[in-house]
């Protein structure tokens, strides 16, 4: 698999910055090993809220959970 870095065109908005900001590799890493999505999975609107919660991602994209 190879890694792409994004760098500046990272979509993740929280602040202060993280140390896996634009390297998707460690960024995907993280958030799979807790549970999570990424922050670009997100809508703009969903993405701002920092739930990262595969629950949120699926509230965020308007699909049911019922």
């Amino acid at each position: 698999m190879s890694c792409t870095r994004t760098g500046e065109d990272c979509k993740c908005t929280y602040t202060p910055a993280c140390s896996r900001r634009g390297n998707c590799c460690q960024c995907v890493a993280f958030h799979r090993e807790n549970g999570e999505a990424t922050g670009c999975m997100f809508t703009p609107a969903g993405e701002k809220s920092y739930d990262r919660s595969l629950r949120n991602l699926m509230r965020d994209h308007g699909i049911s959970l019922n």
